[in-house]
């Protein structure tokens, strides 16, 4: 989340409707840069990785631009290695690297036939990604974070027609088409779910972002991971009746 505050709740937090992950086995976690998932996202994986769901990490870009001062090729890697602790502190099961240009995503054909590729090797039930909202209430979303959530809103039905992207990324037969039937949109400012991340999971959360220490050594003005999370998921837990509850959009494809 290279420019943009932390993902938070933005309508008034009436009680919303538990997100129960019924029949999902897998879940595809698609953000455009190292730590995008652990503004309150990786709480709730690490709630359903508890109940035995596989959850895998798709990351667009390795960050590279954002850490003024170091070089991009140093950053990419020092984010990288970031991330993936982050990712095993919730029980991730696997974490992919595009390393597409950080900060010069485009929601185009390219951007959607990779996704779709990765939807279609992965086999998700449910896909997780980023709002695509223009103006949120912290100011403007990121424009990767925006090109990040439309992608995969299209590339959510490219990879279910056969006839779209007949070739995989490196020329070889495309993989067999495959339906995601759910989207679950972190930072959305509509929620219509929220997801139970009380006790170890929201731990895990907090431990997760943590796990971003250079980065978040270079925003000195940026909260401390247990203050920010705790302050961004008690309002909904509160109104839901729990310790700590995530919103998110929840929503058919």
């Amino acid at each position: 989340m290279t420019d943009a505050a932390p993902a938070r709740a933005t309508e008034p937090l009436e009680p919303l409707e538990p997100f129960e992950p019924t029949g999902i086995e897998r879940i595809l976690c698609i953000v455009a840069h190292p730590d995008d998932m652990e503004y309150g996202a990786s709480a709730a994986v690490a709630a359903w990785t508890a109940r035995g769901i596989r959850v895998d990490y798709l990351l667009l870009t390795a960050g590279e631009a954002g850490i003024r001062g170091r070089e991009p090729g140093e950053v990419a890697r020092l984010r990288r290695a970031e991330q993936q602790a982050a990712c095993d502190s919730v029980g991730a099961a696997s974490l992919t690297v595009l390393d597409l240009p950080d900060g010069l995503l485009e929601p185009g054909l390219e951007l959607r036939a990779l996704i779709a590729h990765e939807i279609r090797r992965r086999r998700p039930q449910a896909l997780v990604t980023m709002t695509w909202e223009l103006r949120l209430p912290w100011g403007f979303n990121h424009a990767d974070h925006r090109a990040c959530g439309l992608g995969v809103i299209d590339a959510a039905r490219d990879a279910d027609n056969p006839w779209l992207f007949t070739a995989a990324p490196d020329g070889s037969p495309a993989l067999p088409a495959w339906k995601a039937d759910t989207l679950i949109v972190s930072g959305d400012p509509h929620p219509t779910h929220r997801v139970d991340v009380s006790g170890p999971a929201l731990e895990a959360g907090i431990t997760s972002l943590s796990a971003h220490r250079l980065y978040l050594e270079a925003l000195p003005e940026h909260p401390e991971p247990r203050e920010l999370l705790t302050g961004m998921t008690r309002e909904a837990g509160a109104a839901a009746g729990c310790e700590a509850a995530l919103p998110v959009g929840v929503y058919a494809l």
